[in-house]
C-alpha cells in the first residue's frame, strides 16, 4: 500500500468541484486524488493509504455522513474533513462527534481549504510516525521486552539470539537497573527449556543461613525447624533455568557446593545422604566487577570460570542514549493506558533533559521518571515541570552555559557546542536532533556547513 504522507483523497459527487479542490491543494505540496462518489472513495482507499479525505456531506448515493462513518471503520488513523453548504451548522457538529477532523463551509475559500488540510496531513503524519515508534518498540527494537535499537543493544540481542540454543552457563554484567533479568528471561524463553520453569533468585536477600536449605532443599529433622522433606530451587527449577542474582554475595562456604553441582549435575539437600539429578540451566548476574572480587579472596576463582562460559554485559543507559526515547515512549503508554490518561509523548524540552541526564539509575530510574511524568501530566504531553528536580537540575546544558557566561564565549559559540552535543546524544541522528533542538533539518543542515566551514578556516 501507498504509504505517502500527503495523499489527499477529495470526493464530490460535483466534478467541477473535485477539479477546484485538486489544483488548489497540488499547489500547496498535496498528491491528490479525487473520487465521485462515497462508494468510488472506498474503493480507492483499499487500494492505497491517503493521509487525508476531504469530503461532501451531502452527495448523491452514499451521504457524506455515511461515508466518514465507514472511514473511522475501516481506516481509523485517516483524517476526514467534511464539506457542508452554509446553514449547516447542526450537521458539521454531528460530524465531529462522529470522528471529523474537521469541517469547512461551501463556499470553500482557497486559503481555508489549504490550511486545514495542511494541519490534518501534519497530524496524520505524526500519529503515522508514532505508531511505526510503537511498532519498532514492540517488534524491531525489542527482544522479550528488552528495548533498544543502539548498536550495543543490537550486539546484545545478536547474542543471546546465539547463546539460547546452548546449555552452557552464562553470566550477565552490567550497572544495576540495566535489565539484567529481562536478558535472562529472555535466554530462558528462547531456548530449548522454554517450556520449563524460570526461577528466579537473589542471593542478597535470602539470610546466609537460609541459603543452603533454599537452593538445594533440606530433609525432615535436619534442623530444628525442618518439620518436613523440602525441595531446593534448582530441585524446583528441573527442565528450565534457574537465575542466580547479585551472585557475588553467595557465601564462600556455598560456592563451594554450587560449583560442585555444577560440574556433576546433582544436588544433596541439607542432612540427605543421596544425590539427586538436576537438569536447569544456571544463568548468573552481578553488578560488581567479578574478576576482581576473585583477586580480593572474595569469589572462588573456579566458580567464576565455570559460570563465565558466556558472558553479557548489559551496557549502562548512559552508553546507549539513542534507546532513551524508544524506552521512553514504552513507558509511556505502559503507565498511561491503565491511569486512563492521553498521554502520548514528550515536549522536546522533556526529552532533552532526558537525552542530557546521566541516568545512574539507568533503565529502572527511566521508568520511574516516566510513572512520575504520566502521574502529573496534565495534557497529552510530558514537559520538563513534570521531571523529577534531579532530571532537572543535572543538565549538562545548563552547565554548560554556565562555563560559557564564565568564559565570556559568543552565543555562536555556545549554539555551535550545544548542537554538536545533541548530536553525539543522538548518536549522528539529524531528524532526532532536529526535534530536541526546535528546527527543522535544513536548518540544521545549515548549521552544520557553517560550523565546517569555520572548522575548516581554523
Amino acid at each position: 500500500m501507498d504509504t505517502t504522507a500527503n495523499q489527499v483523497l477529495v470526493v464530490d459527487d460535483e466534478p467541477e468541484m473535485c477539479a477546484l479542490l485538486s489544483d488548489i491543494l497540488k499547489d500547496e505540496g498535496c498528491v491528490v486524488e479525487t473520487a465521485l462518489s462515497g462508494e468510488q472513495a472506498l474503493a480507492k482507499m483499499e487500494a492505497q493509504e491517503f493521509a487525508v479525505v476531504i469530503s461532501d456531506l451531502n452527495m448523491k448515493g452514499m451521504p457524506g455522513m455515511t461515508l466518514l462513518k465507514e472511514i473511522k471503520r475501516l481506516h481509523a488513523e485517516t483524517n476526514v474533513i467534511i464539506m457542508t453548504a452554509f446553514g449547516s451548522i447542526e450537521s458539521a457538529i454531528e460530524a465531529m462527534k462522529q470522528g471529523a477532523y474537521d469541517y469547512v463551509m461551501k463556499p470553500v475559500k482557497s486559503e481555508e481549504i489549504a490550511l486545514t488540510t495542511q494541519k490534518a496531513v501534519q497530524e496524520a503524519s505524526l500519529r503515522r510516525e508514532l505508531q511505526w515508534l510503537r511498532r519498532a518498540v514492540e517488534k524491531e527494537y525489542s527482544f522479550n521486552q528488552i528495548l533498544g535499537k543502539s548498536k550495543p543493544m543490537q550486539a546484545v540481542f545478536e547474542l543471546i539470539r546465539r547463546i539460547t540454543p546452548s546449555p552452557s552457563s552464562v553470566l550477565i554484567t552490567g550497572e544495576s537497573g540495566t535489565g539484567k533479568e529481562l536478558v535472562a528471561r529472555a535466554i530462558h524463553y528462547n531456548s530449548p527449556h522454554a517450556q520449563g520453569p524460570f526461577i528466579p533468585v537473589n542471593c542478597a536477600a535470602i539470610p546466609e543461613n537460609l541459603l543452603e536449605s533454599e537452593m538445594f532443599g533440606h530433609m525432615k529433622g535436619s534442623f530444628t525447624d525442618a518439620k518436613a522433606d523440602r525441595r531446593g530451587l534448582f530441585e524446583e527449577a528441573q527442565g528450565g533455568t534457574l537465575f542466580l542474582d547479585e551472585i557475588s554475595e553467595l557465601p564462600l562456604s556455598l560456592q563451594a557446593k554450587l560449583l560442585r553441582v555444577l560440574q556433576e549435575k546433582e544436588i544433596r539437600r541439607v542432612g540427605g545422604t543421596r544425590s539427586i539429578p538436576v537438569d536447569a540451566r544456571v544463568i548468573a548476574a552481578t553488578n560488581l566487577d567479578l574478576a576482581g572480587e576473585v583477586k580480593a579472596k572474595r569469589f572462588r576463582e573456579d566458580l567464576y570460570y565455570r559460570l563465565n562460559v558466556i558472558e553479557v554485559h548489559m551496557p549502562a543507559l548512559r552508553e546507549r542514549t539513542e534507546d532513551i526515547p524508544l524506552l521512553a515512549l514504552h513507558f509511556i503508554k505502559k503507565y498511561a493506558e491503565p491511569m486512563k490518561k492521553p498521554v502520548a509523548g514528550l515536549t522536546e524540552g522533556a526529552l532533552a533533559l532526558l537525552m542530557d541526564y546521566s541516568w545512574p539509575g539507568n533503565v529502572r530510574e527511566l521508568e520511574n521518571v516516566i510513572e512520575r511524568g504520566v502521574t502529573l501530566c496534565r495534557g497529552d504531553k510530558i514537559t520538563p515541570e513534570d521531571l523529577p528536580q534531579a532530571v532537572r537540575g543535572d543538565s549538562g546544558d545548563r552547565q554548560m552555559v554556565e562555563e560559557a557566561a564564565e568564559k565570556v564565549r559568543t552565543l555562536a559559540e555556545v549554539e555551535r557546542t550545544y548542537i554538536l552535543r545533541v548530536l553525539e546524544k543522538t548518536a549522528g541522528n539529524k531528524y532526532q536532533a532536529a526535534q530536541i533542538l526546535g528546527i527543522d533539518r535544513k536548518t540544521l543542515y545549515r548549521k552544520l556547513d557553517e560550523i565546517e566551514k569555520q572548522r575548516t578556516k581554523s
